[in-house]
């Protein structure tokens, strides 16, 4: 039986991470709603769970937009009678947020990442839990990367960004846990086949006085296998997580920085 047989998935994010995650869910059986923001990337994730027979549904939506994602997980409840995992995968441009020393940053700037990914993943974690309390069951995914954790230098309003998903993530957990309702962060490296990474990358490289390539050779040997996380790494652990075998994990980051962060 494949492990998420029967089971619902909402994915918000159209981007690398998002889509593969609803291929790599759609594969487990899972039926899967996923929404963004361009319909072209939403056709081409549509296109691929087809091939190999999987059920998905797309909807472009604001995830800021509180009205739209209660309009929208309301639609997914009347349709499959329930929500088993929620997932929020969602990514904002960093040019002009990251590469910049903190004294030379403006407000709006430093604020931007914090308020879209603090409100964004409030929106649907809450929409999401709202329904799980009620059935008794569910899990709510997030993502961060290990600058949440290391604090490296030129990551202007990411940090506290990041780091507001994972305080969010464990109050969740927290205050559903009793109601049967899991709270997880998946924890990773900068993944290198997402194209965000290499607008960041290019971005650090120049802060720093190197060349793309350098960067990137620097932030495979902060690990310890001296290889970052990969994309299938991260939805491997998305769908062990999502499924029952992983009924014990929440209020938590699930490590998988390849010991860029140990604990």
């Amino acid at each position: 039986m494949k492990r998420l047989e029967n089971k619902v998935a909402v994915i918000y994010g159209d981007g690398a991470v998002g889509g593969a995650t609803a291929i790599s869910f759609a594969r487990q059986g899972a039926r899967v709603f996923i929404a963004g923001r361009t319909q072209s990337k939403l056709d081409a994730i549509v296109n691929e769970i087809v091939s190999f027979g999987g059920m998905v549904e797309t909807a472009i939506l604001d995830v800021l937009d509180e009205q739209a994602v209660e309009q929208h997980i309301s639609e997914v409840i009347q349709k499959a009678g329930k929500i088993d995992v929620s997932f929020n995968a969602i990514g904002i441009p960093q040019k002009g947020i990251q590469g910049i020393p903190l004294t030379e940053l403006s407000l709006e700037s430093f604020s931007h990442p914090i308020t879209v990914y603090s409100q964004a993943h409030f929106l649907t974690a809450k929409a999401a839990a709202i329904r799980m309390v009620k059935q008794g069951f569910g899990v709510i995914l997030m993502h961060t990367p290990n600058a949440s954790r290391i604090s490296p230098p030129f990551v202007g309003g990411m940090v506290p960004a990041w780091s507001a998903v994972e305080a969010l993530c464990r109050s969740l957990s927290v205050e559903c846990g009793q109601y049967g309702v899991r709270s997880v962060c998946l924890h990773t490296t900068g993944i290198p086949e997402t194209p965000l990474i290499d607008e960041v990358w290019d971005i650090h490289g120049k802060s720093h006085g190197i060349g793309f390539d350098e960067f990137h050779a620097v932030m495979e040997g902060m690990t310890h296998r001296k290889k970052l996380t990969t994309l299938e790494e991260l939805t491997n652990a998305a769908v062990f997580v999502a499924s029952d075998e992983g009924s014990a994990i929440t209020g938590t980051n699930l490590n998988l920085t390849a010991g860029m962060i140990v604990q």
